[in-house]
């Protein structure tokens, strides 16, 4: 699907290896520069206006304006003032304006950091600005989209992930379809002096995991937090656990009490906790990092949980997200207003206990746009899913509810949490399969049924995110004679 056709006015910017070899380099540099800028505005605690910093362009190319062949390339630390914290929104200030074509490297921060803050937060400016919290107020006040006075806290936790954005992509209407191709992902060092070289990561088996209750130890419902180290230098592609622990009863320093992980960023206090050191020994967990939440913002509500996916991406949770993967998303609303968080360092299909290895991370993405007067005659006419497209596979995304929004109506945000089966989102993805291969590959209805049933793989995606995904992969190599 690389071999698009786009509107007038759309300039791509470098694709080739060494191009891209540049763009991530750069990240390196710029990243050292921010981190070190960062420290020096203010020390150990940076506050959330020290981080008050301009998207600007790097060196990296010139000006990508249109006509003049070149791209530009952003750099977006994550900061209390650079991230929606729980939702996307269709009218949030854009921390940055993008062309089609230009890249942007992308801080990501992980929700469950304050699982364990000295191996997450401690040290490190951005995530100490995003998950400040004392007497007085929060760095991030609200999250998630729900009412500001909920009692568990701002937002209502009606959402939970650190989302780093939105980006608008100049020129782009609902129509559309922005493409979006991950160029690298690394994980996000430890800043603590005491982990130097290392990253780590949070997994909670939780309330609304899918074995919740269903389980054969006393007690039967309970909160399961375990903390995964990784190797931040690349030199290692394993994680191991460290240590778990069960969740206890967590006073937040406003004073409210959290029973269970009701409520995203909490700070858990180690001395009312019991660890279990040496859990999962000898056994290696491969990384395969990947952004769980991932899309552009949809049209139909104005802040829009992060939680359940929905036609325009979000938390899709799919662990082929990765480097080298392509997703489209069919545009909703002016801007497209991309936003990306829920950084994963790995996870199974289905996600079954509720969450991944919750680990930050840093991405390089590159944006383009393909208008709508370009779409008839391309793979890319009529779609209205998110569409992933890797080296070998094309990936679509089916869900309990393929646009919950508008199908449920008044009270969807809190209908589709009640509503959701594999069988509707297995449905899903078999009349998105389909169309796909009636549509690009020419064929005929019975032909595409057959060849579904012998040889596209249907998986479930997660089984934790309100509205259920199957994703359904077909490999490109069938169709050598298609260009695949």
């Amino acid at each position: 699907m690389h071999e698009h056709v786009c509107g007038p006015g759309c300039q791509h910017g470098p694709s080739t290896p060494e191009a891209q070899a540049e763009v991530r380099e750069e990240f390196q540099v710029t990243r050292r520069s921010f981190l070190r800028d960062a420290m020096a505005a203010g020390g150990a605690t940076v506050s959330a206006a020290a981080l008050t910093v301009p998207m600007s362009r790097s060196a990296f190319a010139q000006s990508g304006q249109p006509g003049s062949g070149k791209a530009s390339h952003y750099y977006i630390p994550a900061a209390a003032n650079t991230v929606l914290w729980g939702y996307f929104s269709k009218s949030a200030k854009p921390v940055v304006e993008v062309e089609s074509g230009d890249f942007a490297t992308i801080e990501t921060l992980t929700h469950h950091a304050n699982d364990d803050a000295e191996r997450m937060v401690k040290g490190d400016p951005g995530a100490e600005s995003v998950f400040f919290w004392d007497k007085t107020r929060k760095g991030v006040d609200r999250r998630g989209a729900g009412p500001m006075d909920a009692k568990v806290g701002a937002g209502g936790g009606e959402g939970v992930h650190v989302c780093t954005g939105p980006v608008l992509i100049k020129g782009a209407e609902p129509g559309d379809i922005l493409e979006v191709r991950i160029i690298d992902v690394v994980p996000r060092p430890c800043a603590n002096p005491a982990y130097k070289g290392r990253a780590f990561g949070s997994n909670a088996a939780a309330w609304w995991g899918f074995h919740y209750g269903d389980t054969i130890t006393e007690p039967k419902k309970r909160e399961v937090i375990t903390i995964y180290e990784l190797d931040a230098t690349g030199e290692r592609n394993w994680a191991r656990a460290l240590y778990n622990f069960r969740w206890t009863p967590q006073t937040d320093p406003f004073g409210v009490v959290h029973p269970t992980i009701d409520y995203p960023g909490v700070p858990v206090d180690h001395k009312t906790i019991a660890r279990n050191e040496g859990v999962l020994k000898n056994i290696r967990i491969p990384v395969r990092p990947h952004f769980g939440t991932m899309g552009v913002a949809p049209a139909e509500a104005e802040l829009v949980n992060s939680i359940p996916p929905n036609h325009t991406g979000g938390n899709i949770d799919n662990w082929r997200i990765g480097k080298g993967a392509t997703l489209y998303y069919p545009v909703a609303v002016p801007g497209a207003m991309f936003s990306v968080g829920d950084p994963h360092a790995s996870q199974g299909d289905s996600e079954l206990c509720g969450t991944a290895i919750e680990c930050s991370l840093t991405g390089t993405f590159q944006f383009i746009l393909h208008k709508k007067a370009s779409l008839p005659g391309t793979p890319l006419a009529h779609l209205n899913y998110p569409l992933l497209e890797t080296a070998d596979d094309w990936v679509l995304h089916g869900f309990s509810f393929a646009n919950y929004l508008a199908e449920l109506g008044p009270n969807a945000k809190n209908d589709i949490f009640a509503k959701s089966s594999v069988d509707l989102a297995m449905r899903d993805a078999y009349r998105k399969m389909r169309h796909f291969l009636m549509t690009t590959q020419s064929l005929t209805e019975d032909e595409a049924i057959s060849l579904m049933s012998i040889a596209v793989d249907f998986g479930i995606t997660q089984v934790v995110d309100g509205n259920w995904g199957v994703h359904a992969v077909v490999k490109k190599g069938i169709f050598p004679a298609r260009g695949g």
